[in-house]
């Protein structure tokens, strides 16, 4: 009785059954009918030119992001300049939006009904929400509340404030947001004394830093000090950024600082944001977080005409 020869599968074979199997489809980006797999899609959104120059760069402060963003591969950055997107249908299918512009009374977001008609029911289907800077002051009532829930706290002028500090960023917690960053010092007009929600028991701070007594005193904040509520605290560390996850499933995200615009230039400052973006859209950080190395063109792309 002759034994059957084994069959040996060629290398075509074997490449053939590795691309049919869901594991490769997974690593490799693709879904198991051979389709690419589109990466989440993102919202950028600049506010208007405000401030003087360096200071208040929107757009510019949104293409670096944008641009480093295309260059991980891991989400599909789509930015919107000079507010409010005149097409809304730009928020279809986005995973995440995030807002830097002026914000208080004027905030696009707290326009019309922007509110009820386009942001509640975008976030009711689990989209994160970030806002950077001034975008997170918005007036009291009910887009106040709006944000307790959203992004999980809010700036309020005269309860808050927004003088120009070093902040010394000692230690950083344990979450996807932080992953690769270091400990890091940065002056900008980090505000403080922010609203938070205190029922809100998915609250995370991500950035913590102590004041100095001298911007306490509030001689660079709008309006400026000394503010006693604000003096008062001499001493106390406070949150300057912030993460939250939503009952609807959603996250929220709040950054104080990016008044400076060279701060973008700062490895660890830069990647937190990176890393928040893709947290935001609900994809996975990288241990070492989004990696990105802007060039000093990088940084001059897109800054705003200003006397």
């Amino acid at each position: 009785m002759t034994q059957e020869p084994l069959k040996m599968l060629d290398r075509r074979q074997i490449l053939a059954a590795l691309a049919a199997s869901p594991f490769f489809a997974e690593l490799s980006g693709r879904s198991a009918n051979g389709a690419t797999q589109k990466a989440p899609k993102v919202i950028l959104i600049a506010g208007k030119p405000s401030h003087g120059p360096g200071d208040h760069e929107f757009n510019a402060g949104i293409t670096l992001l944008a641009k480093c963003l295309t260059e991980s591969g891991l989400v599909e950055p789509v930015i919107v300049r000079g507010g409010w997107p005149n097409d809304e249908t730009i928020f279809d299918d986005a995973k995440a939006v995030i807002f830097f512009m002026d914000g208080g009374g004027n905030h696009p977001m707290i326009q019309s009904d922007r509110l009820v008609r386009v942001m509640k029911p975008l976030l009711d289907k689990g989209v994160g929400l970030g806002c950077l800077h001034y975008a997170v002051e918005v007036p009291n009532g009910n887009a106040a509340e709006r944000f307790l829930e959203w992004i999980g706290g809010y700036y309020e002028s005269g309860f808050s404030t927004n003088p120009h500090w070093v902040a010394e960023i000692k230690e950083l917690p344990d979450h996807q947001i932080t992953q690769g960053v270091k400990p890091f010092a940065v002056k900008d007009e980090w505000y403080f004394n922010i609203h938070f929600s205190p029922e809100l028991k998915s609250f995370t701070p991500i950035l913590t830093a102590t004041p100095s007594n001298e911007a306490r005193q509030g001689k660079t904040s709008y309006p400026p000090g000394p503010h006693p509520h604000i003096v008062a605290a001499n001493g106390r560390p406070e949150v300057i950024s912030w993460a939250i996850e939503r009952p609807d499933g959603g996250r929220g995200f709040g950054f104080t600082g990016g008044h400076d615009h060279e701060n973008w230039s700062n490895d660890n400052f830069r990647k937190l944001i990176l890393n928040a973006i893709l947290w935001l859209a609900k994809v996975n950080v990288p241990v070492g977080g989004v990696p990105s190395s802007p060039g000093k063109e990088d940084l001059t792309t897109g800054l705003d005409p200003k006397k």
